[in-house]
Formats: structure tokens, C-alpha cells, sequence
């Protein structure tokens, strides 16, 4: 989800630089609710962004490369990329599993990063864009500026809009804060009970507080709800309800998750609490924001499932002040 909103800025700057190109883009079926909503009709509120998703379950393959059925997926996204007599194929990812997506669509033109998350990647793409950007969404840009050759701005992504998701979401009372307790993995989920104690001190100060509880995370959720002592709200939300809820928020408070940057896509206060990762490649982005990081944390992506030692050095307390200043400032 982080990697699909961290991309989305740049492709919404080519649509508003080019309203008449024609974009598709390929994505994980879980994740096809950033692009549509209420029946996916093209370049509507329910889908405003790109005119074809093509939905590729790369996953799911991997755990059963050789069956039939996934011999016959592979072929269908195949034919589906090529009907579509694409121009340009950009890899946004930096995989070697994207960047191969790409060249099935038989373009003239398939372009990457020069230096992409996985390395092999680099040698399916015709045109490697060096880039200067430490975040990963000036990275994307200046990928996006290669297709063209132009200097797109920095601008927030064009989420879509669900009626009947928006219609629930107004029913909750104003003002609330969203807490998103769940991560990647483990050694970048602060406690359970932490977030309980930030959402009692939120509720003293006034502010109703909801707690996102996405899949597989419903133990977190009901821990933090109890841990507050019932000031908190447990909700369990799809994406298009995700996206409602969070449009309606005043801050969000989260880890280096797809909760936080979607609250930043959407230009909401966030409060980042990191250890493992930098912020300065992954944090909170054109967005109000604190983020709390112990000096000593280093940058490690290892699938650890104990919190890492320096996200335990930040307290509630610390979280709760960062909130309220934030929350103070918006008002």
C-alpha cells in the first residue's frame, strides 16, 4: 500500500499535465481500491486517477508457480498489457517482478530508477533515470519527469471517492483522531498498550479517537481499546472506508505503514512513530507532520517480530504532545 501511495503523486502530475494521455496501471488485487470505487467507470470521483487497472495477483503466483491456473493468469495479464498498445511503461517499484510486468506490455520504452530497490531489476529497463531525491516520492517524479523530459510538481494524489463509504464515515463525531497501530512486520509496531494510554490522553483533551483495525490486526485494536480504558473507538474498515474515514480525521497517528501515508496523500496531520526505518526516505511527506525516532535507531529492513530497541524509547506522553501541538496548529 506505502509503495502504491508513494507513487501516486508523480502519476497524478502526469495526468494533470496530460489530461488526454491514456494511463493504466498494474496492481495488486488488494490494492485496487486506491484507484476505484462504485464500479470502477473511467475518470470519475470512483476512479479519477488512471483509465485501466490491471489487476495482477503476483503473489498468489508465487505460491504456486507452476499450477495451470497461474500459467493461465500470467497469460491473460499478458494479452490484456498489449491489447492496450501501451507507449511507455514506467516501473515505479523497483522489482524485479515489476519490472518484468513492464515488459510484457511491449513498449518502445520501459524506464526505471538506475540504482532500483532490487538490483537485477535495472537490466530490464531501456532508459535508467539517475536520480537525486532522498524520498521515494521525489524519486517517482523524477522518474515520471523522464517520460517526457519535463519537471513535474510535487502535488497530493487523486484518491477515489466511495458514496456509500462517505456516507458512513460523515456519521462519525467531529473531531476525531485515527489511530493505525499495525505494521509490516513487528519490529515496527510500537505497543498495543502505548497507544491505548495516547488515545485516553487524546480524549481527555477532547477529541474522539478511532482506531483502524485492518486485516488481521482485530487483536490490536480491541488491546488498544482496552487499554484506553473505552475512550477509543475500534472500526474495522476496508479501503474505501479507510480512505473516507481518514479524509475525515484530524491527525492520524500510525507507524511506517500504509494507514500514515494514505493520511498524507491526503493532506492530513500525521504524528510517524519510526525505528527501523528512515524517515527520510519513507516518513510522513507534503504534510503537516511530527515524527518521533530515536537517534540510535538504524535503518534495518530485517522481518523481526519483537519492536526494535529504539522505537521502545518513545513514550506515550511524547506521542500524545506531538499530537496536540499538531492538532493546536490546525485549528
Amino acid at each position: 500500500m506505502g509503495d502504491v501511495l508513494h507513487s501516486m503523486p508523480a502519476v497524478t502530475a502526469l495526468r494533470q499535465a496530460h489530461p488526454d494521455w491514456v494511463i493504466g496501471w498494474a496492481i495488486e488485487p488488494q490494492w485496487r481500491g486506491l484507484f476505484c470505487a462504485n464500479g470502477c467507470e473511467p475518470r470519475t470521483p470512483s476512479m479519477p486517477l488512471v483509465d485501466q487497472v490491471h489487476v495482477v495477483p503476483a503473489k498468489q503466483w508465487a505460491r504456486s508457480p507452476l499450477k495451470p491456473a497461474t500459467l493461465r493468469d500470467i497469460r491473460r495479464v499478458r494479452r490484456e498489457l498489449r491489447a492496450m498498445r501501451y507507449d511507455i511503461a514506467v516501473d515505479m517499484q523497483g522489482a524485479v517482478r515489476s519490472a518484468m510486468v513492464a515488459r510484457w506490455a511491449r513498449t518502445s520504452n520501459v524506464i526505471g530508477e538506475a540504482k532500483p530497490r532490487e538490483f537485477a531489476a535495472k537490466w530490464l529497463f531501456d532508459q535508467k533515470v539517475v536520480t537525486q531525491g532522498i524520498h521515494v516520492i521525489e524519486q517517482s517524479v523524477e522518474v515520471a519527469n523522464a517520460i517526457f523530459g519535463e519537471s513535474l510538481p510535487m502535488t497530493l494524489p487523486l484518491l477515489p471517492c466511495d458514496p456509500a463509504a462517505e456516507a458512513k464515515a460523515a456519521e462519525l463525531q467531529q473531531p476525531f483522531v485515527l489511530l493505525s497501530p499495525g505494521a509490516g512486520w513487528g519490529a515496527k509496531r510500537w505497543p498495543a498498550d502505548r497507544y491505548g494510554v495516547v488515545a485516553k490522553q487524546i480524549a481527555e483533551a477532547g477529541f474522539g479517537v478511532v482506531i483502524n483495525s485492518g486485516p488481521a490486526e482485530e487483536h490490536l485494536a480491541h488491546e488498544i481499546a482496552e487499554s484506553s480504558g473505552g475512550a477509543a473507538r475500534v472500526l474495522s474498515l476496508g479501503l474505501a472506508e479507510l480512505i473516507a474515514v481518514t479524509r475525515r480525521a484530524s491527525l492520524a497517528i500510525a507507524g511506517d505503514t500504509g494507514p500514515l501515508h494514505l493520511a498524507c496523500a491526503l493532506g492530513k496531520p500525521v504524528v510517524g512513530i519510526y525505528g527501523p526505518t528512515d524517515p527520510a526516505r519513507n516518513g510522513p511527506f507534503h504534510c503537516p507532520n511530527r515524527v518521533l525516532r530515536h537517534p540510535e535507531s538504524v535503518r534495518d529492513h530485517s522481518r523481526r517480530s519483537e519492536p526494535e530497541a529504539g522505537l521502545l524509547t518513545i513514550t506515550p506522553e511524547a506521542v500524545t504532545d506531538a499530537a496536540l501541538e499538531l492538532l493546536r496548529e490546525a485549528r
